[in-house]
Parts: C-alpha cells; structure tokens; sequence
C-alpha cells in the first residue's frame, strides 16, 4: 500500500480557485517552524496562527518563543502592507500556558524516547485545542506547522489531525511543510530574521535527552 503524499494533498487544495481567501487555523509550535509555512500558505489563505505549546519548560521558554512568533508575524505583515511580500495579513492568537495540561497527559511516559508515545500524546494534546478553538472561531480549515520537523512523525500528525477533523467538524488541512526544501527554507528565514532557533524541542524530557546526548557525544560520564 503506497504511502500518502499530504504535501502534494495540499498543493491540490490550494491550487484550487476556490481555496482562495479561506480561513486557516494553524498551530505554530515556534517562530522558525511557522517561517516558512506562513510565507507559503498565507498567499492563498487568510492565517490565525494559534500558540498553544503547555508542553514547553520552563515557562522563561515558553515566553521568549512566544514573542518570537509574534514578531516574526509583526515582519511579515509589515512587508505585506509595503507590498515585499505577497499574501494575506496574518492574526495570531495565544493560548494560555498550561504546563499541568501537558504533565498529566505525558505521566507515565517521562522515560519514552522522543518521537514515541509521549510525543503523539502531546501532539493530540495541542491539536485538540486547536480544533476546538478552530470550530469555535469559525474556520475552514486547521492545521499546524510540526510537520516541517525532520524529527516529527508527519503521518501521524495528519492522522491525528484527520481524526479531531471529524470529531470537531472543522476539516483537517493536510500537510508535510518538511517537502519542497520547506525545511532549508525555514533554515534560511530564520536567518533572515534573526529568529531564536532552540536546541530543545520544548519539554522537559526532551531537554533533559538533548542534555545527556551532549555529554554523552563529548565522551563524559552521565
């Protein structure tokens, strides 16, 4: 059975006319992250990025990649409005912080490697949010930028998505940001803007095996 291609499912919704000034709700995990797919989704679709990350320690983190979304936005909309970049104007929203929303779903898991369980949890977790404030805002679609991560289990992103689609009665808009250098293009914006680019994916757990994979590859005792 051939795998889906989600990027090419996405090309087709937007190369449809109709697509066209549609409401889209997306999930930013982070400033670099959401670089590219907002360039690239915002000149057919009118874009809410939604911030909603409880799962990221600590809360100084937390706030300083917050800001960093919201000014990467403030660029962009900047350079729409003087006419350098093509696109609809971009909103944004932020969630509240929750760290125990993210705690009580990832207990039992602390010890699961990155990119296992833990990881799918949490990603249900922030999607679920925003398929909820997606129906609740009234939006065409919702979506989210974690599948532009060569680290991030994209099939299971968008099966996760398709199913809150259904449960929530907002379409899932299908997506694999990683294609079509989308990766190296968020590489090159984070440059360009001289965005704060983490080391971490967000949680404790993850910082903590980024921390023991450091010293481990530098021949140290853990």
């Amino acid at each position: 059975m051939n795998k889906r291609n989600y990027q090419r499912e996405l090309e087709a919704i937007i190369g449809d006319p109709a697509s066209k000034g549609k409401a889209v709700f997306l999930h930013s995990c982070c400033a670099p992250c959401s670089s590219y797919c907002m360039e690239y989704l915002c000149r057919v679709f009118r874009l809410t990025v939604f911030y909603y990350n409880p799962n990221i320690f600590p809360e100084e983190e937390y706030r300083l990649r917050a800001a960093e979304e919201k000014r990467l936005i403030e660029a962009y909309n900047a350079e729409i409005r003087e006419g350098k970049r093509e696109g609809f104007p971009i909103q944004i929203v932020e969630g509240e912080y929750q760290p125990e929303r993210y705690f009580a779903i990832a207990k039992g898991y602390e010890t699961v490697p990155e990119g296992g369980e833990r990881c799918f949890r949490c990603f249900a977790l922030r999607l679920s949010e925003t398929a909820k404030a997606a129906k609740e805002a009234g939006m065409d679609y919702f979506s989210t930028t974690l599948t532009i991560s060569p680290l991030k289990n994209a099939e299971k992103l968008n099966e996760i998505g398709e199913e809150l689609g259904k449960e929530y009665g907002v379409p899932w808009l299908p997506c694999d940001f990683k294609k079509k250098n989308g990766y190296k293009r968020s590489i090159e914006l984070s440059a360009q803007y001289g965005l704060y680019r983490q080391n971490f994916c967000g949680c404790v757990f993850s910082k903590n095996q980024r921390k023991a994979d450091s010293l481990q590859a530098a021949g140290k005792e853990i």
